[in-house]
């Protein structure tokens, strides 16, 4: 059968149908900008599961490609939630009199926590004024003076009463130095000199002091030691006494001013734990006055330093690290950093005015997940789970609600902070943004990520092409343009978009929705209209946008396809070859793929091998590769082998391949090129194949369609196009044929074909032109049909095998290679 009775595809069925004058619109301007999440409906649905509930657990793990709108769909939702009046909270910190490293969490309701703060200084501010001038006035001082007094006329008394006594008995008290201090001593009274008793012995022992004389003045220092003693515990205690008369005079004085402003606060701050605490914060006023002493000046000073005024007081300071009195809907905190630090705040450290490194309650910091505190806190999922020693810590705060704020930084040279915040309760949601796999691994490896991420959003990369989605992208790019002050899209330009869309989407009935590669496009092509004087983008701006982005990625196949041209790479796209047939390979750099044909050859000889893959041979294949080979073999033991055994050997070989095969793409291709080689009908060398084939014969769909039809269009178009070149494909990819214009148009002049076909009988009959034959009911195929010549191919074969007597001889020699092979890989 001819070629020419396979039909090929027409231009239309190359390109999406985009009829925008249906949809009256002519321009961007025609409709509205978008305000909802286009094409994301699924996605929708669960997060609105997950914020709706608000038991513990029901965080979101949001999954998708990048670029599908996952965080600003995030963003708009919970900016959309009816939140005008969330319950809100302000937290502070304050000291534990108590126990200063165990500092204590306040919480108030939102607004309260900066009113408290602004209370505490007004009050201590008041009492550091009023204290002093309470403290400096005359009333005061002729208190203080005369309860002075009357403890000094006291200890006077008592001294005067044994200065008498040592008088008397002859003694003097004399003052010496030692060492830094002074020391009293009693010392008797010779020839009106004081001398001491040391001295006394020693003149006794030299005869120059009457020894009874020495033992009477003995006993008297003895007795004035002793009393001088008790006087001395007197005076202690007079002065224990006056330390406590003057500071009962304090208290009576102060202590009514300090409680009046106190019972204020607590009337003012019911709460039970904030009563607690400003109990203690009484009681350490009172029971340390002498602070207020310390604030003021001294003397010689009009004012007391900075220093001095503030540490006195420093603890009855009020940290709030969460105020919310200016905010009015519940916070959307998104983190970029999610390292420890930024995550559970901080404690910092400080070198004081002494040289030492200190903290205290004052210095701890809030981190994103208090600032999110009754609202949202979304993390990149990929940054939370390579961020060292966070993900635990989110863990057991999303599992117990209770967060630990600063108390650890793992990777901070000063982490030791010594200070143990109590945890503070947390209700907030949690939504993670990142890609399957990465759901996918925390589900199969932590065992409690179901339970604080119990919502799965999914993001799908495409959408159905209709009219709504049709108007959704026109609302898209009228959003962009006039977001962003851009040039509007005309009809031309918006249809070259939406097509632009469905190629990225990878069929014609679908369209992206990776909207940050749409929103990069209408930029860019806005930029060419506006360089080319436009007043609005058309489609040749759009393809001029294109082209330039593409150019700037694909250095590569620009360098392969010179390879091409100079027939460093073999490829015949004229005439006819037997046994050699142009395979479409896709070449991925990660950023642009685009495909190049391949020539595949086979050769076919007697023996017991089957088909050989070289590529395998050589370790150049992958497992999908080697399982398309195996299937067929598979096919062609199915369709010549069901009466006689298959004896052949046929060797593949992708020719000039050095870096790897791998896929099945062009399995149904070497079933050709065997066939061809069998057969040995040549093959034409103006088409290429492209497609997986089964046991039974039947295409099967592939990848990346598109590109390797461009692939070779571009060879052709070097080497020169001869209006009977074209491509074989899959018939289920016809749906996803958006090809260039430039390849349309020459489908268009019939100078380039596409055949989409559905089995190997149509493949072989439009590359050689002859039919490919049926069955007969008797056994064997049409005659002079392609089949009928390679069964015939294989009949002589057999024969040639069986006469021989050396049908295992070549399978022999393949086990041995095999053998070898694998104790090479042992070694």
């Amino acid at each position: 059968m001819p070629a020419t009775k396979h039909k090929s595809l027409k231009p239309s069925d190359l390109t999406p149908n985009i009829n925008l004058k249906k949809l009256k619109i002519t321009s961007s301007r025609d409709i509205p900008a978008c305000k909802n999440i286009i094409g994301q409906d699924r996605a929708i649905k669960s997060i609105d599961l997950g914020l709706k509930i608000h038991t513990r657990g029901y965080n979101i793990f949001v999954t998708g490609l990048v670029g599908t709108g996952r965080t600003t769909t995030i963003k708009h939702i919970l900016e959309e939630l009816d939140t005008v009046k969330p319950e809100l909270s302000d937290i502070s910190y304050v000291n534990n009199f108590r126990d200063p490293d165990s500092p204590i969490a306040l919480i108030f309701k939102a607004g309260s926590g900066r009113e408290f703060k602004r209370d505490i200084e007004y009050t201590i501010s008041t009492l550091r004024k009023s204290v002093p001038k309470i403290i400096l006035s005359e009333d005061y001082k002729d208190k203080r003076n005369r309860i002075g007094s009357d403890f000094t006329s006291r200890q006077k008394l008592l001294i005067d009463e044994f200065e008498k006594k040592m008088v008397a008995d002859g003694f003097v008290m004399v003052q010496l130095q030692v060492a830094l201090g002074v020391r009293n001593e009693l010392q008797p009274l010779i020839d009106g000199e004081p001398v001491p008793m040391e001295r006394l012995e020693r003149l006794v022992k030299e005869g120059k002091f009457a020894a009874d004389r020495l033992e009477d003045l003995g006993k008297k220092f003895e007795k004035l030691h002793r009393e001088m003693g008790i006087v001395e515990i007197e005076v202690k205690k007079l002065s224990a006494k006056l330390e406590q008369a003057l500071e009962k005079l304090d208290y009576s004085l102060i202590a009514p001013l300090v409680t009046d402003k106190i019972d204020v606060l607590r009337k003012k701050y019911p709460d039970p734990k904030v009563v607690a605490y400003l109990d203690s914060v009484q009681e350490a006023l009172l029971s340390d006055l002498d602070r207020f002493r310390e604030a003021g000046p001294r003397r010689g000073e009009e004012e007391a330093p900075p220093f001095r005024k503030k540490e006195p007081f420093e603890e009855f300071a009020v940290n709030l690290i969460l105020d919310n009195s200016e905010t009015k809907t519940a916070p959307i905190v998104i983190e970029h950093s999610p390292t420890y630090r930024n995550l559970f705040g901080a404690t910092e450290r400080v070198v004081d005015r002494f040289g030492y490194w200190r903290t205290d309650f004052t210095r701890i910091r809030s981190g994103s997940i208090l600032k999110a505190l009754g609202g949202f806190l979304i993390i990149n999922a990929l940054d939370l789970l390579t961020e060292p020693g966070v993900w635990h810590p989110i863990k057991r705060t999303l599992l117990s609600e209770q967060l630990e704020t600063g108390s650890f930084d793992p990777f901070y040279m000063m982490a030791g902070s010594g200070l143990k915040p109590e945890p503070i309760p947390i209700k907030l949601k949690v939504v993670l943004i990142g890609e399957r796999r990465l759901y996918d691994m925390m589900l199969n490896y932590e065992e409690d990520f179901k339970k604080i991420f119990k919502i799965k959003a999914e993001f799908d990369h495409v959408m159905p092409f209709s009219n709504r989605a049709v108007r959704d992208y026109v609302s898209f790019v009228r959003k962009v343009t006039d977001s962003e002050n851009l040039l509007p899209f005309e009809l031309s330009g918006l249809e070259e978009v939406l097509s632009y869309g469905s190629r990225l989407a990878g069929r014609k009935d679908r369209l992206s929705t990776r909207f940050t590669n749409i929103s990069d496009l209408i930029r860019e092509a806005s930029l060419c209209a506006s360089e080319k004087n436009h007043k609005g983008v058309t489609g040749d701006d759009v393809r001029c946008a294109v082209r330039h982005a593409t150019e700037r990625v694909n250095l590569i196949e620009d360098k392969i396809q010179e390879m091409y041209e100079k027939e460093l790479y073999l490829i015949s796209v004229k005439g006819k070859a037997v046994g050699q047939i142009n395979g479409l390979s896709v070449y991925d750099t990660g950023e642009h793929s685009f495909g190049r044909p391949t020539r595949i050859t086979v050769r076919t000889s007697v023996g017991r091998a089957g088909v050989i893959n070289i590529e395998r041979e050589a370790e150049l294949s992958g497992p999908i590769h080697n399982k398309g080979v195996l299937v067929l073999s598979g096919y062609l033991r199915g369709k010549f082998a069901r009466n006689k055994p298959l004896v052949m050997s046929a060797s593949i070989c992708f020719e000039q391949s050095y870096s790897g095969v791998d896929g099945d793409s062009a399995s149904s291709t070497e079933v050709y090129a065997i066939l061809s080689a069998l057969s040995n009908i040549p093959i034409d060398q103006g088409i290429a194949v492209t497609g997986s084939v089964n046991q039974k014969g039947e295409i099967q769909p592939i990848g990346g369609v598109n590109q390797k039809i461009e692939g070779f269009f571009d060879v052709c178009k070097v080497k020169g196009l001869t209006g009977k070149q074209g491509v074989i494909i899959p018939r289920q990819n016809v749906p996803e044929l958006l090809l260039k214009p430039e390849v349309v148009e020459a489908v268009a002049k019939n100078r380039f074909h596409i055949y989409p076909i559905a089995t190997i009988e149509e493949g072989i009959e439009i590359l050689t032109g002859k039919p490919a034959g049926k069955e007969l009911p008797k056994g064997g195929f049409t005659k002079g049909s392609v089949f009928d010549l390679v069964d015939k191919a294989l009949d002589k074969f057999a024969k040639q095998i069986k006469e021989s007597g050396d049908g295992d001889g070549e399978a022999a020699a393949r086990k041995a290679r095999a053998l070898a092979k694998r104790r090479a890989r042992k070694r």
